[in-house]
């Protein structure tokens, strides 16, 4: 039995035992073996680039597995013996052939095709990790392999989770660190992102040296934000702050970054890892797996032709089983000259688009117009966005041009979702935008093609897949079309349909809100649009404890509607104004403003819903006065308004609720304001309004203190401040420490009194709330004569 036979004969009973094939390193073992069973690990180790310690490691695996399979003990020095018995012993018996497992029903992406002869390059990475690398940066061409061996390595090591960040191919679509880092805070850490930055970087500092949990953070594709000289370009010089968090010596985290260039930034620490193509022995054992006979002359000439590019690989596969019926030499024979001449990646890729386009036009302009997708906070297209894209194509033969696609390795697909390799993108791309109409009808029919598929926003994977239509508006400069993706309702999930810009602020995605409204904000020349930006943009700045920009931005809001006559936004301006003005104390200027609200709200029955919150506020500020009787009667009709209103939203009824709950405490009515801080808890938790919630258990601390059960205050006192801490809410949060601090000023506990008006003091410097200090210092100084 000669090698090849030996080698197909062992790994078809390797697989049929453990539904897994031999990889690289076994392999290359078992044929030296094989030719020359006296040869040394250290003699193929010197011959083939590996360590000696590292084959024997892999062989004495090897034996073990061997050993299982063939039911009898293997050795390095017996394993052909036993082979050629259990081959003898198998035909004797004539027991049939065991059968070729990868050519019947064995679909190449099922044995990990895509992945072969990077053994040595995963135990390199795992040698520098274990030597205290934290941050390693996987450098080379493009369709080199570079996604694919970290996400390797990441499976290989068994990491709990990984932190994903893929960098957009064009330089306008990269996301701003600020929102990635926000959302890593939520969706792995169940943690709130801080107001500012450097305090969310803090957090997840503090979250990636936990030592109980094995995190793995892949960055894909970092060239797109790099400079000429290996910097993070201006505007994303942020990004070198997360590295540095990354690399932290203490963080029990370990990054992989791949990129084309090498990354220059001296204060970050970085381990670089050059990539190369793979060998022949590596292209000889992915064309055994794809059926196609592998001349070795040929396959040399190939992979030398190609550096070993593992993309093109993987396309001249797609080519030669496609085109040539899975005849090597003829496509060789056919392309040898033209792509030799034309040895990068970019010009393989260059040309399967123009043979695709000659040969197969319908799947040509499909693979053009999947360069639209941007592949960044939403990596993968369902099979709905690709069938969006064959509008033109009739729709029994639109499976048939996406599976043209698959077989010649120009789209990936996984699970349902598919994607562009990064090379592939690039032409897709370029080519899409040289007709300037297909490029602005493929983009309005993806974004309509995200906008149906999200119907209702029920957490940040939802947020984020509605707003990829906004970035597809931005790329044709459709600024109107873009807002709308913000500011119009979606859904029923919190009563009424709320603007997308609405669910960012709720989901606790807050510098998404300022990113993308900022980029479009000047463009806009619709005043309604523009109100309903502005208003979101200030309900978010008022959340982060900004309120003088939040009233900046409502006054903007004002400006604008004097010269439109638009009743719901105008009763929603003065409305959220006058919650800036409760955050700052400034109790005449907000009654004003409410009073203003139930004036508007009563000449249109529409607008039923703001009634009820105005009414609940209005309360809320005469339970301040000696007007008394007047809140009693007033909050009593706001709750019945809000009961009884078909519009007003959770969010609005959870609000009213804790306003409530203040008002009857403010009128000493104790019982019903637990009432209604218990039903703000429980609707807060329901819908997971974090902020509501808190800011509703800080209330709850505080009655606990009004009955004297000082052990119950305290408990939800640090609750409600870890909360509103971690989110960053300075309004909230200045509140709950002066809460916190009279708690203990009644219990007699007065350094741990003051400890905290100095922390809630300090908030409301920051807030610029002159009335909110003065309230607290008049607390202090009750107790300080």
């Amino acid at each position: 039995m000669g090698v090849e036979e030996a080698l197909e004969f062992v790994d078809n009973l390797v697989f049929l035992k453990t539904g897994e094939h031999l990889d690289k390193t076994q392999r290359i073992i078992l044929r030296h073996l094989w030719e020359d069973e006296k040869r040394t690990y250290q003699d193929i180790a010197n011959s083939r680039g590996y360590t000696e310690a590292h084959l024997k490691a892999v062989g004495a695996e090897l034996w073990h597995l061997l050993s299982k399979v063939l039911g009898e003990k293997v050795s390095k020095s017996t394993f052909q013996g036993v082979v050629q018995r259990f081959r003898t012993t198998q035909q004797s018996q004539k027991i049939p052939d065991i059968p070729n497992l990868v050519g019947n029903d064995a679909k190449p992406q099922d044995l990990d095709s895509n992945f072969v002869g990077r053994d040595r390059q995963i135990s390199e990475l795992h040698t520098l990790v274990s030597g205290g690398a934290k941050v390693i940066l996987i450098q080379g061409e493009g369709g080199v392999g570079k996604t694919t061996l970290a996400r390797k390595y990441f499976k290989s090591q068994r990491f709990d989770f990984v932190l994903e960040l893929w960098m957009a191919t064009e330089i306008q679509n990269i996301t701003p660190v600020e929102s990635v880092v926000e959302e890593w805070l939520r969706r792995y850490f169940n943690e709130e992102p801080g107001c500012d930055f450097g305090i969310s970087l803090e957090r997840l500092r503090r979250k990636l040296r936990e030592p109980t949990t094995k995190i793995g953070v892949f960055i894909d594709n970092l060239e797109t934000a790099l400079d000429q000289n290996g910097k993070f370009l201006e505007y994303l010089r942020p990004y070198v702050e997360l590295l540095r968090v990354l690399a932290d010596p203490d963080v029990h985290s370990v990054t992989l970054v791949t990129s084309r260039e090498r990354l220059r930034e001296s204060s970050v620490e970085i381990n670089l890892y050059p990539l190369e193509g793979l060998d022949d022995e590596a292209w000889r054992e992915f064309f055994r797996r794809c059926h196609i006979n592998c001349d070795c002359t040929i396959l040399s000439e190939m992979c030398r032709a190609y550096g070993g590019n593992a993309k093109a690989m993987q396309i001249l596969r797609g080519a030669i089983l496609t085109d040539f019926s899975g005849d090597i030499h003829a496509y060789w024979q056919e392309n040898c000259t033209y792509l030799l001449i034309e040895r990068e990646l970019k010009d393989l890729v260059a040309s399967q688009f123009t043979r695709l386009e000659k040969n197969d036009l319908e799947a040509y302009r499909l693979l053009c117009r999947l360069g639209c997708y941007r592949y960044q906070d939403i990596p993968s297209v369902p099979i709905e966005g690709v069938l969006c894209l064959l509008w033109d194509v009739p729709e029994q033969q639109r499976r048939r041009v996406i599976k043209a696609l698959q077989d010649l390795s120009l789209i990936e697909a996984k699970k349902g979702q598919y994607w562009l390799h990064p090379v592939i993108q690039d032409e897709a791309i370029s080519r899409l935008r040289l007709v300037s109409q297909e490029w602005e009808l493929v983009n309005r029919k993806a974004a309509e093609g995200w906008t149906q598929r999200v119907t209702v926003i029920k957490n940040i994977t939802d947020a984020l897949t509605a707003l990829e239509a906004y970035y597809h508006y931005v790329e044709i400069s459709d600024f109107e079309q873009a807002c709308d993706v913000i500011v119009q309702g979606r859904g029923k999930k919190w009563g009424t349909g709320l603007p997308l810009g609405s669910s960012f602020y709720q989901l606790g995605l807050l510098q998404k809100n300022f990113s993308v409204i900022s980029r479009i904000i000047d463009y806009i020349e619709s005043p309604e649009r523009l109100i309903k930006l502005y208003n979101i943009l200030g309900y978010t700045y008022r959340i982060i404890g900004c309120i003088r920009e939040a009233i900046a931005c409502y006054k903007k809001s004002e400006e604008i509607l004097d010269n439109l006559d638009v009743k719901v936004i105008k009763i929603s301006v003065v409305f959220n104004t006058g919650l800036c003005k409760l955050d700052l104390l400034e109790m005449e200027a907000a009654e004003d403003c409410f009073k203003s609200v139930c004036n508007l709200a009563e000449q249109d029955s529409n607008l039923d819903d703001y009634m009820a919150y105005a009414q609940c506020c209005l309360a809320f500020v005469k339970s301040f006065s000696n007007f008394r009787e007047d809140a009693v009667y007033i909050a009593e009709d706001g709750f019945s308004a809000i009961s009884s209103s078909t519009r007003v939203t959770f969010w609005g009824v959870v609000h009213s609720l804790i306003t409530l709950c203040l008002t009857y405490k403010n009128l000493g009515d104790i019982k019903k304001s637990f009432d209604f801080c218990q039903k703000a808890i429980s609707t807060s938790e329901e819908n997971n309004f974090t902020q509501l919630k808190a800011k509703a258990i800080s209330c709850l601390a505080g009655l606990y203190r009004e009955e004297g059960e000082f052990t119950k205050a305290l408990f939800y006192h640090a609750e409600a401040i870890e909360i509103l801490y971690k989110i960053g809410a300075k309004s909230n949060l200045a509140e709950a420490y002066y809460q916190f601090a009279l708690t203990h000023q009644e219990m007699g506990a007065l350094d741990k009194s003051r400890e905290n008006f100095i922390q809630a003091i300090a908030l409301f410097n920051e807030m610029q709330a002159p009335r909110q200090v003065e309230k607290v210092q008049t607390a202090m100084e009750r107790f300080g004569k």
